[in-house]
């Protein structure tokens, strides 16, 4: 390609609407006759609701109807962040419960004429709770004789199958530890008793026996609420038997399914509106299962309704990024060879369907280190606390933040610069991915270039020259300097590109990805555009309503879109090229290779005759059949195959899917660079300075990924700086369920001019060579931060993130860490 679209900036199809706010939400959709719905909420972390009394709160004037947990059917599949199908439980996450195993969990929800209406009715209802026995904390629920989260147990596992069968689906089943498993406790480390799940490879204990450095480090991750600025409000209304859904979701066309499952009505009769959506990070990869509540009611009461959800409620019911406390042990070589790691780790579940977290954040670590031997042990543990979420880099950011400080304390004591130790155990090219399958074969990436993101860095940041001054006291203030390196799945392969070149000289392009503002959905299909040889100017998006024919399309999370949707729209174009060199030869003559495509025009090589794509669509018309849409690819999804129905006879088609190969897993890097001052007397530190450099492939939109690399980058220096659960113990309640309890970074948290940069080179396994960077830069963000702590205060400061000023003071104080290791939720 030319490039003239690819790799450079350009005014996004949605960025006027946005900024003169004719963007429309969820929340912004008004109609005749809407009614108004609330949700109540249980206030108790586990409890059986023995009576629900609505007849208070209907009797209420301006009150329309109410909706019950007995209302709600029946759980259906769920598809996660990753794409990923986690099959139905009754156990599962539901819209309404009258058994809630959290507190936030919906329990009803009421419908009237006004949202103050609504809540007021709310406050009428009666219900006996019957309180049952909870546990906040995935360690203490592994002691003899504590509470559990279910009454069944506190894991997910799968029965032992009999001779000759498969294994059955997950059950719930009851994993105590012994006493003498918890002896090192006390002491600050995490206890390893029986493990859920566990692999390995390579020699593990013969690789420490070679170690010139021996560590073993406890450290805890935190929860994290996503704190997406839009709640997943909805509004829905039925005509001619159809859902139309008004919704906060990542992905437009995934979602249809969701819905569908939910409601247990056919994806045909479900039609999602979902233009703009304020923030996701994988909480709504499909959409919400609280979003068919407002379904359920406009059917019952006959009318549109908009549900409205608070501040309060979306923070629980939003989910949570899952904590995990991991212990590891990591022999080195004198020069800083990674030989062996040990790996153990609790994952904080919540109280629903098994997370994917804990099990990713050995596969990220043997990726992201290499390290020559490595043994992984975890164990997901259920808890009274929200449900866990896939949040940007799901398992991968908590896998980083247990190995990072490891990395920058064995530089420490073998006297290695930290760019070095990086360096020298960074993934290059083909680098294996986590243990052998079963034909004894590891998995390996793309593509790595890990080192050349590593010395872009250091000359972006001025490493050599901050690092010189790092440790320096100045009155009571001393700065130190942190360097970390992340990675995540970066692109999934197998969906379909659709458009149509009209004979009035405009490509109208359909997708089906999320709008969630970081502009992938067009960005990618700028790919087509340029192979077509059509000026930005004449193209016309598509995109956000299901009713407008959108292709089959990934989920818009996983840092899959931007991999997925160039290869989608390769392949469309790549389909459409080939139709315009054969209608030019049945036009003109000659061979269909013997033209080309070129500033709006299909033209015989070296000049000569040739044709307009407008007259080219005209062709198409005449011709029909495969030119036009009437004949379709077959392999080509069936959601496709529908809206490439409804477009047929409009002009050219270009449509197909993409089966490009690829050999290895796409992953993307990230190496981030932080300097912090710290004020030893106070323990307040600030973020002086921050530099990422991304290893993306092949750069589609430079100042998207720009906000990309140092927006995700910003949340992640939220887990190192301040955000936080805070959970009572005894009664199971949150104690931070607001912004101000528990509060994302904001502006005044970030340096001024923080600097970014791409390595530049594409990934050899992709025909535009470009990857997604969504999920690696939180990982480096967070662990920068940490690393430059550590290194302005040494290393026996904290084991846990995020790192507040009272940790630093005590840490100093006494010489060691004394925050409380391992409890849940401080």
């Amino acid at each position: 390609m030319a490039n003239k679209l690819v790799g450079q900036n350009y005014q996004t199809p949605d960025l006027i609407a946005k900024v003169t706010g004719r963007a429309k939400y969820a929340d912004d959709y008004k109609v005749d006759g809407m009614l108004h719905a609330r949700l109540l909420t249980s206030p108790l972390p586990h409890a059986r609701a023995s009576r629900i009394d609505v007849s208070r709160a209907l009797a209420l004037p301006g009150v329309k109807g109410a909706l019950l947990p007995d209302e709600i059917p029946s759980p259906a599949d769920i598809v996660t962040d990753l794409g990923a199908v986690i099959k139905a439980d009754m156990r599962g996450e539901r819209a309404l419960s009258a058994e809630p195993v959290y507190q936030g969990e919906p329990v009803l929800a009421i419908v009237a004429v006004d949202e103050q209406t609504a809540v007021e009715a709310i406050e009428l209802v009666d219900i006996d709770w019957e309180p049952l026995p909870f546990n906040v904390d995935p360690i203490d629920s592994l002691r003899p004789g504590t509470a559990t989260a279910r009454a069944e147990g506190n894991i997910w596992a799968r029965p032992a199958p009999a001779p000759g069968q498969q294994p059955g689906p997950p059950d719930i089943v009851m994993l105590k530890w012994t006493d003498a498993d918890f002896a090192e406790y006390s002491q600050g480390k995490l206890p390893m008793g029986k493990a859920l799940d566990e692999w390995s490879y390579g020699d593990v204990e013969g690789n420490f026996k070679k170690a010139a450095l021996v560590l073993d480090e406890t450290f805890s991750t935190s929860n994290n609420s996503h704190s997406t600025l839009e709640p997943r409000n909805a509004m829905a209304y039925w005509q001619n038997g159809k859902l139309f859904l008004h919704c906060s979701t990542q992905s437009a066309v995934q979602t249809v399914a969701s819905v569908a499952r939910w409601l247990h009505i056919e994806p045909t009769d479900v039609v999602v509106i979902s233009e703009y959506t304020g923030g996701g990070f994988g909480s709504k990869a499909t959409g919400s299962i609280q979003s068919i509540i407002p379904a359920l009611l406009s059917k019952k009461v006959n009318a549109p309704v908009l549900m409205h959800v608070s501040r309060e409620d979306e923070h629980f019911i939003g989910g949570y990024r899952p904590a995990v406390h991991g212990r590891v042990k990591a022999g080195f070589d004198k020069d800083g060879k990674l030989l062996a790691v040990d790996m153990f780790v609790i994952g904080e579940n919540g109280p629903f369907e098994q997370q994917g977290d804990t099990a990713q954040t050995g596969r990220i670590a043997s990726l992201m280190y290499q390290p020559e031997a490595m043994r992984w042990r975890g164990v997901p543990v259920l808890t009274n606390t929200p449900p866990r979420r896939a949040q940007s880099q799901p398992g991968g950011m908590q896998g980083i933040t247990l190995m990072e400080p490891v990395m920058a304390k064995a530089a420490r004591k073998l006297g290695i610069d930290q760019v070095q130790i990086r360096y020298i155990n960074a993934p290059v090219g083909k680098a294996k991915v986590g243990p052998a399958n079963a034909r004894g074969q590891r998995a390996y990436t793309t593509s790595a270039f890990v080192q050349e993101a590593l010395d872009k860095g250091k000359v972006l940041f001025n490493w050599d020259e901050r690092k010189a001054r790092s440790g320096k006291v100045s009155g009571t203030k001393v700065r130190g300097v942190g360097v970390a390196v992340s990675t995540f799945v970066a692109g999934s392969t197998g969906y379909d590109g659709l458009f149509v070149v009209k004979p009035d000289g405009h490509m109208y392009i359909y997708t089906g990805v999320g709008n969630l503002g970081t502009e992938s959905y067009t960005d990618t299909m700028r790919v087509a555009a340029e192979m077509m040889g059509m000026p930005w100017e004449k193209v016309v998006m598509n995109w956000g309503n299901t009713a407008n024919n959108l292709p089959w399309s990934c989920v818009s999370g996983g840092s899959q879109t931007t991999h997925a949707h160039t290869r989608a729209a390769h392949a469309a174009a790549t389909d459409a090229i080939k139709k315009c060199q054969e209608i030019a030869a049945k036009s003109l003559g000659g061979k269909p290779e013997d033209y080309v495509l070129e500033n709006e025009r299909v033209q015989r090589k070296g000049g000569g005759a040739g044709m307009t794509l407008a007259q080219v669509a005209q062709k198409a018309l005449e011709l029909g059949g495969k030119f036009d849409g009437h004949e379709l690819p077959e392999d080509i999804n069936a959601v496709t195959k529908r809206s490439a129905t409804n477009l047929a006879g409009q002009g050219l088609i270009g449509v197909g899917r993409d089966n490009y190969k690829r050999d290895g897993g796409s992953y993307s890097f990230v190496a981030g660079f932080a300097e912090v001052e710290i004020d030893k007397e106070t323990g307040k530190y600030d973020l002086i300075d921050y530099a990422a450099v991304a290893d993306v492939g092949t750069v589609i939109h430079p100042r998207a990924l720009g906000g990309q690399v140092l927006g995700r980058s910003t949340l992640g220096m939220g887990h190192a700086l301040n955000q936080k659960t805070v959970y009572d113990q005894h009664y199971g309640v949150a104690l931070a369920r607001r912004w101000y309890q528990n509060r994302p970074p904001t502006i005044l948290d970030v340096p001024v001019n923080m600097k970014w940069a791409a390595v530049e080179l594409p990934d050899p396994e992709t025909p535009v060579g470009a990857r997604g960077i969504g999920e690696p830069p939180v990982g480096a963000g967070c662990c920068a931060i940490l690393n430059a702590i550590a290194d302005a205060l040494g290393d026996d400061i904290f084991r846990r993130a995020p790192v507040n000023l009272d940790t630093i003071l005590t840490s100093l104080e006494n010489g060691k860490p004394v925050q409380e290791a391992l409890t849940a939720h401080i």
